[in-house]
């Protein structure tokens, strides 16, 4: 591939793909400069070190999900768009795992402000609204769906749930109700 066709969002998107061959803690500039058969010095007008391309990887995989999620709660509402939502996570975790990955870098303040970041946190409020949750409440909520979305997709992905019975996906199932139900009940425990 010759230099001149190099451009910021190239150089991440091969990024992002590396990621999900190799995983995301061993991209570097090596690793990219030799998908596109040049010198690490040729990358250094697109990124400024691997730091700054986990970053562009961050930035791609964000809008990747949010568009995703966008999608998949569009026109639904309550246990339908949580369930769309969470299944978003789980999805993209195991198809993407590098880009999955990279959305737990964490941006400085301003790339984070200017990224789909600020567009998942109107979209899951938006979910939770039909909870009829408070501002704080929801604030609290977000961060266990989070918290529950993040830590079932890493485990899995880690093989936590291999060697265990009832398969992955039937607890998958479970949680999503019982999280459904507890936000329903949510606002009452909380007055």
């Amino acid at each position: 591939m010759a230099r001149a066709g190099l451009t910021t969002e190239r150089v991440a998107r091969a990024g992002a793909d590396l990621a999900d061959e190799i995983g995301l803690e061993r991209v570097t500039l090596s690793e990219v400069a030799r998908r596109f058969e040049v010198k690490v010095p040729s990358l250094y007008s697109h990124v400024r070190s691997s730091d700054d391309l986990r970053a562009q990887i961050a930035l791609i995989a964000l809008q990747e999900m949010a568009d995703l999620a966008a999608s998949a709660v569009a026109g639904r509402s309550g246990q339908q768009a949580l369930v769309a939502l969470g299944h978003v996570y789980r999805d993209y975790g195991r198809d993407f795992p590098g880009r999955y990955d990279a959305t737990q870098v964490r941006l400085d303040a301003e790339t984070a402000a200017a990224s789909a970041g600020p567009r998942h946190a109107s979209m899951l409020r938006a979910v939770l609204r039909a909870y009829d949750l408070s501002e704080d409440e929801q604030t609290h909520a977000a961060r266990l769906l989070g918290s529950v979305f993040h830590g079932f997709v890493s485990l899995e992905r880690s093989g936590g749930f291999a060697h265990s019975t009832p398969a992955p996906q039937q607890s998958w199932e479970h949680i999503l109700d019982s999280l459904d139900a507890m936000l329903r009940s949510w606002s009452a425990r909380h007055d």
